[in-house]
């Protein structure tokens, strides 16, 4: 079989049948990230990766005369496929080991030391230069006639090489790559997903570092994975709750008298739920695979769903946010934003994900901490009426009970917050994205004050398996002050193509 492929590409060079034969640095024109080849031989066939077996491709001296301004040779591209036990993949940024010295028998085996010729210097000049690598990774796939599936993740950039003894006791070269920013989202998660699947077992899982940070508490577990710290540690310093703990200065208004309808709510010209959202009902269920899946028709400013005093049961399609977690989720480390989390499962556009769990306090308690990332302002009030840039979302709110004195000059503050510095949910390791795909809803179910609405996080569109999960946090630019009176600045690390670069 290898002598058919080495045949083959011989052909191929000698009849200048290769797409892009001459290397290049950088993108490769219509290759773009989450590109799929179903073999190292395609790559080859395009001019992406050169080398049917070498992990680096480079250019050579050859190339001097046209790129004279650099030392070569230069990386162009490396392919990681777990041919090696030394490499760690933390997706965002790679430990990559550099070539030769394995046995190539499939144990990954170390047998001699590596020099630092060909690839490994090509790499380490790359990083001298400060020059873009095109990574791409190698899956398990049965589709592929290969047994492999690989797919482009986009440019990486050198940061650092060193040598040390390996796992097996010889001289490897090992370099530290890091995702550029401002690319599409890295794809290969979803695709591990969809040709290994999720694990059968937790620990299978790479980086398990916690089985279930809710303790039980969520009906599904949620597992914490780390593989960018060394040692890796799991999520620390909170309390995880499921349900809202109010602070003894928050007064929450009674239960309220809810709709007459008995076990669910189906006519909307008669439950008085459905009256309150425009004679509507703002949830649709559809079944999938035996199962209900409800879904949020449109983003309103406030949704009214039943509560304690309504009539009907818990499988109302107008109680679809208090089901609880209907999704697989996973928390799991990056190497710059922190904690973060994604899903198993495919969530579908306009699924309620999960609800902003902490605790509801006053923001002029001595408690309000500015400097606390995890508190959440219920802002509800000042978007429905459009202050400060909010956007409005274009509903007709004169069915909603306002208080008479919630002028705009009083809507400068927010009067309550939601606090998840040390207790709450998986919410609070939700990360912020210049373009997410979930989007905060407010909802109303056991009481009508707005400035004391749930906070409901909902799925913009369809979301991937395996997608990381984002919300805008919505912070104006040098809207955050510090202490001295100056606005502070934080800057994103979401990696949107239209990243707005910092996050206040």
């Amino acid at each position: 079989m290898f002598f058919l492929i080495l045949l083959m590409l011989a052909q191929m060079n000698e009849t200048n049948s290769i797409l892009f034969p001459e290397k290049r640095i950088g993108e490769i024109p219509g290759i773009y990230v989450g590109y799929q080849f179903f073999s190292r031989a395609e790559m080859v066939v395009v001019g992406f990766h050169s080398h049917w077996l070498n992990g680096i491709d480079y250019m050579g001296q050859s190339y001097s005369k046209a790129y004279n301004n650099y030392t070569f040779p230069l990386a162009v591209a490396i392919v990681i496929s777990g041919q090696y036990e030394d490499d760690v993949d933390n997706c965002e940024e790679v430990v990559y080991t550099g070539q030769g010295g394995n046995n190539l028998l499939g144990n990954k085996r170390q047998v001699k030391d590596q020099d630092l010729t060909r690839g490994n210097l090509a790499l380490k000049n790359s990083w001298e230069q400060a020059l873009p690598v095109r990574v791409v990774r190698g899956h398990k796939c049965k589709n592929s006639y290969v047994g492999k599936v690989y797919t482009y993740d986009g440019l990486y950039q050198v940061v650092r090489y060193w040598a040390e003894e390996g796992v097996s006791g010889f001289t490897v070269y090992k370099y530290r790559l890091r995702r550029l920013d401002g690319q599409p989202t890295l794809t290969t998660n979803q695709v591990n997903y969809a040709h290994g699947g999720v694990p059968k077992v937790l620990t299978d899982l790479r980086g398990l570092v916690c089985d279930d940070i809710s303790g039980g508490e969520e009906r599904l577990p949620i597992p914490a994975t780390n593989l960018v710290d060394d040692p890796p540690v799991a999520p620390s310093g909170f309390s995880y709750h499921k349900a809202m703990k109010i602070s003894k200065s928050v007064k929450v208004p009674s239960h309220i008298t809810g709709c007459k309808c008995k076990g669910a709510c189906v006519d909307s010209r008669t439950c008085a739920c459905a009256k309150l959202n425009g004679s509507d009902f703002p949830y649709v269920r559809r079944v999938n695979n035996n199962r209900s899946c409800y879904r949020l028709v449109e983003a309103k400013d406030i949704i009214f769903e039943c509560g304690p005093g309504c009539g009907c049961g818990p499988d109302c399609v107008n109680r679809a946010s208090q089901r609880g977690m209907e999704y697989r989720l996973e928390v799991f480390r990056t190497p710059k934003k922190g904690w973060a989390v994604r899903s198993w499962d495919f969530i579908p556009s306009g699924a309620p994900v999960c609800e902003y769990i902490g605790v509801l306090m006053n923001t002029d308690e001595p408690d309000y901490d500015h400097g606390n990332n995890y508190i959440f302002d219920i802002d509800c009030l000042q978007t429905m009426k459009g202050l400060d840039g909010r956007e409005k979302r274009y509903r007709n709110v004169s069915s909603i009970p306002l208080d008479k004195d919630d002028d705009d000059e009083k809507l400068d503050i927010t009067e309550y917050c939601i606090d998840a510095g040390s207790s709450g949910n998986v919410a609070r390791f939700i990360n912020h994205s210049c373009e997410p795909n979930l989007f905060v809803q407010c909802v109303l179910s056991s009481h009508q004050d707005v400035k004391l609405a749930r906070i409901v996080l909902i799925a913009a569109d369809n979301i991937s398996p395996l997608q990381e999960l984002t919300y805008d946090y919505g912070y104006a630019l040098d809207s955050v002050v510090g202490a001295d009176g100056k606005p502070k600045v934080l800057q994103c690390y979401c990696g949107a193509a239209g990243c707005r670069k910092r996050l206040f």
